[in-house]
């Protein structure tokens, strides 16, 4: 089974950087897209964004566009989330996911394996 592991969450000021990484390990298979999800106390889980693995294109929330990067090595197995000018806003459990149809990157329900998620809280 794959298993991923979130790492990096952390208190940062707004307009800070903060970096967050996602380790696959276990048996690992075909993957056609991960993505990074975040979820606020009192809201739904909402998409972040997503990589297709194979051939890097990339999509992202309209509230993160421009601000934060998604990418991956394939080398490591591994998925990376840039965040920069951080916002109050942002504050959320982040949560690695796996192996969803890029086609459907958006959509939580249709990735297979989830990470334990990592706190982000950003204070102003």
């Amino acid at each position: 089974q794959m298993q991923l592991v979130e790492s990096g969450g952390g208190l940062v000021q707004a307009g800070g950087s903060l970096s967050l990484s996602c380790a696959a390990s276990g048996r690992i298979f075909s993957v056609q897209a991960m993505g990074w999800f975040r979820q606020a106390p009192g809201k739904e889980r909402e998409f972040v964004a997503a990589i297709n693995w194979s051939g890097g294109i990339t999509l992202y929330a309209d509230s993160v566009k421009g601000r934060f990067s998604i990418s991956r090595d394939n080398a490591k197995n591994a998925v990376y989330l840039q965040m920069n000018s951080l916002k109050a806003e942002d504050t959320a459990v982040y949560y690695c996911a796996a192996d969803a149809p890029f086609s459907s990157g958006r959509d939580p329900a249709k990735y297979k394996y989830w990470g334990q998620g990592t706190q982000v809280t950003v204070s102003s």
